[in-house]
């Protein structure tokens, strides 16, 4: 079975992949169905643009389709970046603006608890989805530590691991991330909603 990735971003692509390994699913990425499409994110939750970006896709190809949108929410700075996590520097971002701008903000705040959450919605042809939503824990230092992941993983330490996002392995991470989580509770149902017409 084929489901394609709603998404241009390959470091989600690569996790959503490892995630479905040894499934009877094969995922497929926009790239790799030869689809030039950046779908605009208009909601104001994460279960809103997973949503708009799964039934866009589905229903552009006909196919089953999967989208994720998740973001970093900082109790210290009232949830914020939230949905706009990829945008937080504006529109014209990188990871490295984003990242600029959060450690600004925070500098001076107390609470740094903060959480990864994540949508993901699957969603077929005529527009029947299911959403699953999971967050992962963590709190934000001032520090970037680690190469590995993306976005804001380098300030996000994780009290179990005693290393932040970017310093533990993609095998670690699909542990405890919150990617992992919402995945994994949607590959627990995911065979009843493709069966049922």
């Amino acid at each position: 079975m084929e489901i394609i990735i709603a998404s241009n971003n390959k470091n989600k692509i690569r996790e959503f992949k490892k995630i479905f390994e040894g499934s009877n699913i094969e995922l497929k990425s926009l790239e790799e169905k030869g689809i030039n499409i950046d779908v605009e994110e208009t909601g104001t939750t994460f279960e809103e643009n997973a949503l708009i970006k799964a039934k866009a896709i589905a229903e552009l190809t006909g196919e089953l389709a999967i989208a994720d949108d998740s973001g970093l929410m900082c109790d210290g700075l009232n949830g914020e970046p939230g949905v706009y996590s990829a945008r937080y520097a504006g529109p014209q971002h990188n990871d490295s603006d984003n990242n600029a701008l959060l450690v600004k903000n925070i500098k001076n705040v107390k609470n740094r608890n903060a959480r990864y959450v994540c949508a993901i919605c699957l969603c077929k042809p005529n527009g029947k989805h299911i959403i699953t939503k999971a967050s992962c824990e963590g709190e934000i230092i001032d520090t970037p530590r680690g190469n590995n992941g993306f976005g804001y993983d380098p300030y996000f330490y994780i009290e179990k691991f005693k290393r932040t996002m970017a310093e533990i392995t993609l095998e670690e991470k699909n542990t405890i991330s919150h990617r992992a989580k919402a995945l994994e509770e949607l590959k627990k149902i995911y065979e009843e909603f493709i069966n049922n017409k």
